[in-house]
Order: C-alpha cells, then sequence, then structure tokens
C-alpha cells in the first residue's frame, strides 16, 4: 500500500505533503531530523492520511494536493480539525450541537468538552 500523508509542524504549523510505502516509518524519520525538507520544522504530527493499491494513483493525488486546488481541497476536507485547532483542540459548541443533531442523541451532554 502506499500512503500519501499530511504533516503538521508543532513549530511553525506549516503543513507537509509526502508519499510513502511505510508511514510509521517515514514519520520516525520526519520526527527524528532525517528529511532535509522537514529537518528544521519538527515535531511532526500526522493529521491526515489515505492508501492507495498503485504507486501512480497516490503520487497523482500527492502532486494534486501540492497545488492551488489541492491546498484548497485540504482546507476544506480537514475545516473541523483547522477550526478546532483554533480553539485549542476543544470541540467547537456549533460541530458538537450539529453531530448531536445529526444523531439525534438528546441525552448526549457537552461535560466532555
Amino acid at each position: 500500500m502506499w500512503h500519501v500523508y499530511i504533516l503538521r509542524s508543532t513549530r511553525d504549523n506549516d503543513l507537509y505533503v509526502g508519499l510513502t510505502n511505510d508511514l510509521g516509518g517515514r514519520l520516525k524519520c520526519h520526527n527524528q531530523g532525517k528529511v532535509f525538507s522537514t529537518r528544521l520544522r519538527i515535531p511532526l504530527i500526522l493529521i491526515y492520511y489515505e492508501a492507495h493499491r498503485n504507486t501512480y494513483d497516490a503520487a497523482a493525488h500527492e502532486r494534486f494536493l501540492k497545488t492551488g486546488w489541492g491546498k484548497n481541497w485540504i482546507k476544506r476536507t480537514l475545516k473541523n480539525y483547522f477550526q478546532s485547532k483554533k480553539l485549542g483542540g476543544q470541540i467547537s459548541a456549533n460541530l458538537f450541537e450539529k453531530v448531536k443533531n445529526a444523531f439525534r442523541v438528546p441525552s448526549l451532554s457537552l461535560a466532555f468538552a
């Protein structure tokens, strides 16, 4: 399996898009400073990945994510992640209400947030 992944630097909050067939090993290399393009931005956390069976499909999607349209796709796809990050990692009350209403769970409370 080939993985297209997105890392976020906790140092500068910038994103890095990459491609690998060993996701765990590659993430370890990134955080050990062995990857030139991210060595000054560690520590990095994995915020998104997807698996592809075909190398060419994965490479094409990685190239897409590095374009302007791809960056827009990332913002739209991970908008709840970025929104919760602004709130200190907590789920927003508005998003919580949407989830609660979507599953129609009246007894669900916001005690965890």
